[in-house]
């Protein structure tokens, strides 16, 4: 691969796992059938990351792939060249703010967890750089307006609703905290699309258990090798194959009008079930989700949660029963190590995201309410106690020592007060301390 050819088209925010085994191979793809001729340039959100790694290995990485398609196994390593550098804002945070002048650049991806769109409005224009996400965002695309430059499609991928459609509200709180022009604000809205996206692929990171089996195999040394499902999934909210051809290069791509309810059955099944599993499984002593599939208790408790919990909710069983019984199968996965402790991060706002909705509509539609999900929230909980837990620094310091029920009426960790769950939490919560886990599955699977 000639590595000149390709001019960066791409700005991304995000530098983990995830995003280099999904729209980063994507590009890798698209450029080897000659259908695209861009790079990306990855962008650090956060002070702490792998941007000084992806520069020493010039942004090229080895992507595992593997899995059982149309009832062969699968087991493909692609070596990616789509990364030309990445940029840590922390660091430099001139060299950040250029990459808005640069007038090839087109696109705009992030994935930078539910917790990264979020509006702090305590920050301002001139630091450097800003702390938040959408700030940081802000700053870059007011480089861009004031160089006279087209504005960008914006493809959001953190799995909370309205992706795009949040990560623009919060722009705009900035541009009106910092008081820029009106005129910035009209191009924010008219010269750039920020789509409403859904991503699916299970990531599964560094393999860490079999990094020496894998170095072999490619014969050099990649601290940035990476490890994935086969199944892949992007949905985006807009229509732009002209300038990005997903769908030609054979990419399991579909750009709608509506991301709703294509982003609903996946977040509520595939993402509510794992955070639902995960936490309660990691206190039992699990570690990967392999395990949870293969454990009776945890099984019966994700199919539980899932079949009797979630689906019905949705309202639609007739498709939603086949989409929940193959992530049945995408769990269970013979080649798929995912860590629980990788899945666990940031659990409070994946909880509001994922669980907690059904648990409302479920309370709406029922007059009751769903046990597993809410045993989950105890669970929860009590993994905030211990020392696994990685979140932000004030969500673990609190969640650590709060009563349950404070945790549970803090409005700004849910979105509003959920005191009501309160008798059913402090009973499965209580069960979880005093008696064991073991304990807490037979109180809510029904079987003491």
């Amino acid at each position: 691969m000639a590595e000149m050819e390709y001019k960066e088209r791409i700005i991304q925010f995000g530098e983990g796992g995830f995003l280099r085994s999904f729209v980063d191979v994507f590009i890798h793809k698209m450029n080897e059938q000659g259908l695209y001729d861009g790079k990306v340039v990855v962008v650090q959100p956060i002070a702490k990351g792998l941007i000084p790694v992806i520069n020493e290995q010039h942004g090229v990485y080895h992507q595992f792939l593997r899995g059982i398609d149309d009832g062969k196994v699968v087991d493909e390593c692609i070596e990616v060249h789509s990364i030309s550098r990445g940029v840590d804002p922390h660091v430099d945070y001139t060299e950040f703010l250029k990459l808005a002048e640069k007038p090839d650049m087109q696109i705009i991806i992030s994935n930078t967890t539910e917790a990264g769109i979020e509006y702090l409005g305590t920050e301002e224009l001139t630091d450097a750089p800003p702390k938040s996400f959408p700030a940081k965002l802000t700053a870059l695309l007011y480089t861009r307006f004031r160089a006279g430059l087209p504005g960008f499609v914006i493809l959001s991928c953190e799995l909370i609703d309205n992706n795009g459609k949040e990560l623009l509200a919060c722009v705009l709180k900035y541009a009106e905290l910092w008081k820029l022009p009106k005129e910035f604000i009209d191009w924010v809205k008219s010269e750039n699309d920020f789509c409403n996206t859904l991503v699916d692929r299970i990531c599964t990171g560094y393999p860490r258990d079999d990094a020496e089996t894998f170095a072999k195999r490619i014969g050099v040394e990649d601290r940035l090798m990476n490890t994935a499902e086969i199944f892949h999934l992007w949905v985006i909210e807009g229509h732009h194959e002209d300038i990005f051809p997903l769908q030609k290069a054979g990419i399991n791509v579909i750009w709608t009008d509506d991301v709703k309810p294509y982003k609903k059955r996946k977040v509520r099944i595939l993402n509510g079930g794992h955070t639902s599993m995960v936490l309660g499984a990691r206190l039992y002593g699990l570690t990967t989700v392999r395990e949870c599939l293969d454990d009776p208790t945890v099984s019966r408790f994700l199919k539980k949660a899932m079949f009797e919990e979630i689906i019905p909710t949705l309202g639609h069983e007739q498709d939603d029963i086949p989409f929940g019984n193959a992530v049945l199968e995408r769990f269970a996965n013979p080649f798929v190590k995912h860590q629980l402790l990788s899945i666990a991060l940031n659990s409070v706002s994946k909880f509001k995201a994922r669980v907690l909705p059904t648990i409302l509509e479920y309370r709406e539609q029922r007059g009751s309410l769903p046990q597993c999900l809410v045993w989950s929230l105890a669970a929860l909980i009590a993994f905030y106690r211990i020392d696994e837990a990685n979140d932000g620094e004030e969500i673990m310091a609190y969640m650590k020592t709060a009563p349950v029920r404070d945790i549970l009426a803090k409005r700004e960790y849910w979105g509003q007060d959920i005191s009501f769950l309160a008798k059913d939490v402090v009973r499965y919560y209580d069960i979880m301390e005093n008696e064991g886990m073991a304990a807490a599955y037979k109180a809510v699977l029904g079987e003491s």
